[in-house]
This record gives structure tokens, C-alpha cells and sequence, in this order.
């Protein structure tokens, strides 16, 4: 992970939006696995900001 984006809420939070729009133009065979990586990034983040 990119521990300047997670310190930045707003770029995460653009990156977030462009992910999900790239996973939804993608085979949605394909969505699964990208859903569990934004999943892990958002948890990421969520963890640095409550100190865990």
C-alpha cells in the first residue's frame, strides 16, 4: 500500500472513484479479485486512522 495516499484522505478517496470505475468497464468475471483489493486498500486506511 501507499502510506501517503491512506495519509490523504482526498486523493484515497479519488483513487477509490477511479478504481471502481475501471472495475466496472472491466469482464465482470474480473471484479471478484479487484473488489477484494479495494477492499484490503479501504481496511488499510480505515486501520492507520483508528491507530490499530
Amino acid at each position: 500500500m501507499e502510506s501517503e495516499s491512506i495519509v490523504n484522505g482526498e486523493s484515497l478517496v479519488e483513487e477509490v472513484r477511479n478504481e471502481l470505475v475501471e472495475i466496472d468497464s472491466m469482464a465482470i468475471n474480473d471484479h471478484a479479485q479487484r473488489f477484494d483489493e479495494l477492499h484490503m486498500k479501504l481496511a488499510s486506511a480505515l486501520s492507520s486512522i483508528d491507530g490499530l
